[in-house]
């Protein structure tokens, strides 16, 4: 069985400082790296930064920088904030390095030894944003990548033969359907191929800022070419030591690549054609993300909404910015960040919950217990509500790991904390802190099993979550008397293991609560990053923009020009800035994600006339839904009725109950009763309304 397990991030372009969106794909990254390890893989964990191309060389001309002291003022601004996050990479690849640069050299001999590299001339359209040759466009037409006007290029090139790989990339696609993930990217660079592949220039012969072709050095390798191989290059390919060359042998090919979805086709169409004409074999998958708006808006320079990692960990923690992440963006999609969601998520999860959680619990262990974990009783003490949480706690493990394997973070996450939410709704049904105060033997005894399945099912949590907020779980775990989590064989989590007697650590707040003025304070620390980094960006002139191509964040379209250089007139220009008052947008109507579900589970919620509490099966998934239709309709009537979600709506508590998603119901008038929109068709579970 291979115990091997290489991931990468995409290597980020040095035109820009890092934010908050280099950091998500990260950020994922470091957490599958972690828990791999925790699952005893050998785990190679590799990022870095991308640092040729003319792109880069015009950013340093206007900063009136030499390229290399640009490249490396930027890059080591990659690599301190990737410090800062405290991320458990195993190496920093940069392009310039020239251990890359050999290896890229022979990536070019390879192709060209087998037949797959010729010499031509090349006229059309470039775009210098992307390093994106833009074959279909016509002079100055906008890049169909980035919006950005393309430039007219004739140069002399080498040529990838690309079109000879059509065929065989279908295949692929068909053969390996994990090869690319999610399926809706899949399908993307399927249609994109079956449309036609024309090869590749793989040179450039008008700019020097690059690696020189071998035997040809008045030719600099395409950045694309370059960028790429730094995946073999990082883990030995192309060295002459025995000792690289084990470890390229060891872990190539990669397991994941981790990729934002705008340079889904660089991966998934030119590198594993690469690849197959070099000899070498394909990665195992390639997954694609979405991108990271603030407050539902594209970041941008420009507009001013970039928002830096670091703001986040100076006011609260690392920790707190990996669980928002995590958890709150549904990975594979876009996902919004505002500092108030921050907050309003960390106060939920982490410190009224899993905080709340570890609090209570250990403090009465050392209050009552004298600080060591009880013995649970094996019978008279017992109720049928502790092999409840037993169960429910084997079921979260069973299910988390499913869930995550399948790159479905969020939902797993969402999993482990049910389990939270369980344990404390337990203890407050339970009143252990009432027992406490009695010294029969039989109360006694109760509290004991209380407290330990409490305990262990806080255990459970934390070794689920400490890939996602490692240094937090690993206070706990240390809180717990367990020493080092990092030592924690994951594979082998299960009910019960929590040693009796144990003897538990100092107990101290793991999650302090966040209120308004941090709020404001990130705000005030964001203006003022903000301020010079524009001044100093806006001298570095248009060359200096942020690049798309290994940016997972999508920056916003500049116009394109027309002839007279005045912005070109769009339809929505013409239309006026927005829709008509009290009108919304296809775009704000598209935003709400409306899925078909079907009610498994129905009951009142204690204390309130009006809600009843849901689990609706949306196929992928099964939901908590928290409604105000008791009034309406009687649970059990309920079950198996097929309902409207909005499934995209973040979370709240109603009662205590976390309710994610809401079912879409008529109001009859004003004081009239709710009726469930419904069909008169079947409709699969789990469809998206349009």
């Amino acid at each position: 069985m291979d115990n091997k397990f290489y991931i990468t991030t995409p290597i980020y372009y040095v035109n820009a400082r890092p934010h908050i969106g280099h950091a998500y794909t990260t950020i994922v990254c470091d957490m599958m790296a972690r828990r791999e390890r925790m699952l005893g893989k050998d785990v190679f964990f590799l990022t870095g930064t991308d640092e040729h191309g003319v792109h880069v060389e015009r950013a340093a001309q206007a900063a009136g920088k030499p390229a290399q002291q640009w490249a490396d003022e930027v890059s080591s601004s990659f690599r301190r904030l990737w410090d800062v996050l405290g991320l458990s990479y195993n190496k920093f690849i940069r392009t310039t390095d020239a251990e890359h640069k050999r290896g890229v050299q022979e990536m070019f001999r390879r192709l060209r030894d087998n037949g797959y590299i010729y010499k031509g001339k090349y006229t059309g359209q470039y775009c210098v944003f992307d390093e994106l040759y833009v074959d279909s466009a016509g002079p100055g037409a906008p890049c169909p990548e980035c919006g950005r006007p393309t430039e007219t290029v004739s140069e002399e090139n080498y040529f990838f033969k690309l079109s000879a790989f059509e065929e065989k990339l279908l295949k692929l696609y068909r053969d390996q359907p994990d090869f690319i993930r999610p399926e809706t990217r899949r399908n993307e660079v399927a249609s994109f191929v079956r449309s036609g592949l024309r090869d590749l220039s793989v040179t450039r012969s008008t700019f020097r800022w690059g690696v020189p072709v071998p035997d040809d050095p008045g030719h600099v390798i395409y950045v694309w070419l370059d960028a790429l191989s730094n995946y073999c290059t990082a883990i030995g390919f192309g060295s002459p030591d025995p000792a690289d060359q084990q470890r390229f042998q060891r872990y190539w090919p990669a397991d994941v690549h981790m990729i934002g979805k705008e340079i889904v086709r660089f991966h998934c169409v030119y590198w594993p054609a690469f690849l197959m004409a070099a000899g070498l074999e394909l990665p195992k998958t390639i997954v694609a993300h979405g991108w990271l708006l603030f407050e539902h808006d594209k970041m941008s320079k420009s507009r001013g909404n970039v928002v830096r990692a670091e703001t986040i960990v100076e006011a609260m923690s690392r920790d707190a910015l990996r669980y928002f992440l995590l958890r709150e963006i549904v990975f594979g999609q876009d996902g919004s960040f505002s500092f108030d969601a921050l907050v309003q998520r960390y106060n939920a999860d982490l410190a009224n919950d899993l905080g709340n959680l570890a609090s209570r619990t250990l403090t009465m262990i050392t209050r009552y217990f004298g600080g060591q974990v009880p013995y649970p009783s094996p019978t008279e003490a017992r109720k049928p509500a502790d092999d409840e949480i037993a169960e429910i706690a084997r079921r979260t493990i069973s299910e988390f790991n499913a869930k995550f394997e399948k790159f479905q973070f969020s939902h797993a996450l969402e999993t482990a904390w049910s389990l939270v939410s369980a344990v404390n709704k337990y203890l407050v049904e339970n009143e252990p802190w009432t027992l406490g105060e009695k010294q029969d033997d039989v109360s006694r005894a109760r509290l004991g099993t209380i407290l330990y399945t409490s305990a262990e099912a806080l255990r459970v949590v934390t070794a689920l979550a400490h890939p996602v907020i490692p240094e937090s779980s690993a206070r706990i775990w240390a809180q717990l008397g367990l020493g080092e989590i990092v030592n924690f064989k994951l594979a082998e989590l299960k009910w019960g293991q929590l040693p009796l007697g144990t003897k538990i650590g100092k107990v101290e707040p793991v999650f302090p609560r966040a209120d308004k003025s941090v709020v404001e304070k990130m705000q005030a620390m964001e203006q003022e990053r903000r301020t010079p980094t524009v001044e100093t960006e806006k001298k570095a002139g248009a060359a200096a923009q942020p690049a798309g191509r290994a940016v997972e964040v999508k920056p916003a379209p500049a116009p394109a020009a027309s002839a007279a250089g005045a912005p070109a007139t769009t339809p929505a220009a013409k239309a006026g800035a927005g829709p008509p008052e009290g009108k919304i947008s296809i775009d704000d109507f598209a935003k709400v994600e409306l899925r078909v579900g079907q009610v498994k589970l129905a009951e009142k919620v204690q204390g309130a006339d009006k809600l009843l509490r849901l689990e609706v099966d949306l196929g992928s998934e099964t939901r908590q839904v928290v409604a105000g239709i008791a009034e309406a309709y009687a649970p059990e009537l309920l079950i198996g009725r097929k309902v409207v979600i909005v499934a995209n709506l973040a979370p709240r508590k109603l009662r205590g109950l976390v309710s994610d998603g809401m079912i879409v119901a008529a109001s009859v008038g004003e004081q009239g009763k709710p009726v469930l929109a419904g069909f008169l068709e079947d409709v699969p579970v789990g469809a998206k309304l349009k």
